[in-house]
């Protein structure tokens, strides 16, 4: 397993960010969910998305939380964006602000990614109200 190779500095604030960023309760299903073939990507993602990217002073999680959203619309990871509309409103972002983010998106990224994009945010937007 990767783990024993890491910094546990490193790992341990990636972990801190991502439970933070990302909700308890998710973070405890996907750590659930390990298995042999997933642990060192779980680990992966730990320390350099969570632990070396998000932990940077250059920008702050809302920023950060922009350009995820923007990123995943433009790749079309339709199946990451409900988890990052949530993250993104924990991180500051308003639902009119995740709006200009879809709409900005449709420009730049295209309409039909755009159109899923607003669908996906809707339902979690809908959820998260009630």
């Amino acid at each position: 397993m990767l783990r024993a190779h890491l910094a546990p500095s490193v790992y341990d604030a990636g972990m801190t960010v991502r439970r933070e960023v990302l909700g308890e309760e998710h973070v405890d299903r996907a750590n659930a969910a390990i298995t042999d073939l997933t642990a060192d990507f779980q680990e992966l993602i730990t320390r350099y998305a969570w632990g070396t990217i998000w932990t940077r002073p250059g920008l702050t999680r809302r920023d950060r939380s922009i350009a995820v959203l923007t990123a995943l619309i433009a790749r079309g990871h339709h199946e990451e964006l409900a988890m990052h509309v949530r993250a993104a409103l924990r991180n500051g972002l308003t639902r009119d602000e995740i709006g200009e983010v879809i709409l900005q998106s449709a420009i730049y990224c295209g309409v039909p990614d755009a159109n899923t994009a607003f669908r996906i945010a809707q339902q979690v937007l809908t959820e998260s109200a009630g």
